[in-house]
């Protein structure tokens, strides 16, 4: 995606007495009593929903949740999901299980202006992941309007993201966070503020490969956290000790650290990292140089002088992504390095830099410790974002495109 592409959003047009089927990513957490956890998606949801209709249209909303075997579960059921958007919309919601049988067809067919109608999980059907076309076909046939306002999804070529799009023809619309989404992710890879900092972590470098290249032409600092930091640091001839690694990634490390230096990208690596001769809570703590790890012991976090330069680059950038820990936070000794990242990062926004947070971890530590709101932008999709970073094009984005 570029800038100057302009994306049809649901502000460009009026809905008035239309039937419109919006995709949405109610794919929140449930616990053991199957309450929601985290109402988070579906609140991001209500301002294209309510934008709709206040137009005076009538709207089927569809969505999944995690990942059903195959039919009807009534732990992955979307049931739980109705009390909170009736209360949100102050609205009743007509919620009906069966997708494609005539009372389904009768009630959408039948919908007024104002009324919402969410459908079951499309999860439970195995056309909805594979693209299947009949599948998308009954969907369409609901309505004669599509929105996609499901960013989390939408580097998948599923049935209600994708193949669906293509029976709607000029009526298809970027949702409003869909379009926020990528609005700021553009910003991100191609606005010109200096300078642009990203920092990178979690446990391995094959799965930020392509989103480290993508930016090597772009950034000015690049820092690495977490376990993949390990592999660098071995590459460099660092002892790691038993710190994570991946041995058959050490010469692609070692590549991309000569990629940087002659593209002129700085590359930060924690200097002093803490280590554990043991994975958890309770065993023996230590800082020490990352590059001098005793055998035996691993490294769970970045150490104090790596928090405090860290920091300082951050402070100094126009422009950050943040996507990845810088240890193991969800143990209570090991979260200081990504606690102190999340500080920096809004600090840094707070004086007027550009912020943009995605991944579920980082995500997680933003939320934790109620820093999302002191950041400029935090993504709601976690592979999607990894994808559109990375360069690639995302099948339903382009299938919005496509006249």
């Amino acid at each position: 995606m570029t800038p100057e592409i302009k994306l049809k959003t649901v502000a460009d047009a009026n809905f008035k007495g239309r039937k419109v089927l919006i995709r949405v990513d109610f794919n929140v957490p449930l616990n053991h009593n199957n309450q929601v956890t985290d109402i988070t998606r579906i609140r991001e949801s209500l301002p294209t929903i309510r934008k709709v209709l206040d137009d005076g249209a009538a709207v089927i909303l569809m969505s999944h949740l995690g990942r059903p075997s195959g039919g009807f579960e009534a732990d992955y059921s979307l049931t739980p999901v109705v009390p909170i958007l009736s209360k949100m919309l102050n609205s009743n919601i007509i919620f009906n299980r069966d997708l494609f049988g005539p009372k389904t067809v009768e009630v959408a067919g039948e919908l007024q202006p104002g009324q919402v109608m969410l459908l079951e999980n499309l999860r439970f059907y195995p056309e909805e992941m594979a693209g299947d076309e009949g599948f998308a076909k009954n969907l369409a046939s609901l309505a004669d309007t599509y929105v996609n306002d499901a960013f989390g999804t939408s580097h998948r070529p599923h049935a209600s993201v994708y193949t669906v799009a293509k029976y709607f023809d000029k009526e298809k619309y970027f949702g409003l966070l869909l379009a926020n989404e990528i609005r700021n992710l553009d910003n991100i890879l191609n606005s010109p503020a200096s300078p642009f900092t990203a920092i990178i972590g979690g446990a391995k470098v094959s799965t930020k490969i392509e989103i480290i290249r993508n930016l090597l032409n772009k950034v000015d600092n690049m820092i690495i956290g977490g376990g993949m930091a390990f592999t660098f640091i071995k590459a460099l001839d660092g002892k790691v000790g038993d710190s994570l690694i991946e041995e058959d990634r050490i010469e692609l490390a070692k590549n991309l650290v000569r990629e940087m230096m002659l593209k002129g990208v700085n590359l930060y690596l924690p200097t002093d990292s803490v280590i554990t001769d043991a994975f958890s809570n309770d065993g023996n703590i230590r800082e020490v140089s990352s590059y001098s790890i005793p055998d035996d012991w691993q490294a769970l976090d970045i150490g104090r002088k790596s928090r405090r330069r860290f920091a300082e680059i951050i402070n100094s950038s126009h422009k950050i992504l943040w996507n990845g820990p810088m240890g193991v936070f969800e143990m209570e000794r090991f979260q200081q390095g990504t606690k102190a990242i999340a500080i920096a990062v809004a600090s840094a926004t707070i004086s007027g830099a550009f912020s943009s947070v995605g991944g579920g971890d980082s995500v997680a530590a933003i939320n934790e410790y109620n820093l999302a709101d002191q950041v400029s932008y935090v993504s709601t999709g976690g592979g999607a974002m990894l994808e559109y970073l990375e360069g690639k094009e995302l099948p339903a984005i382009m299938a919005l495109l496509e006249e």
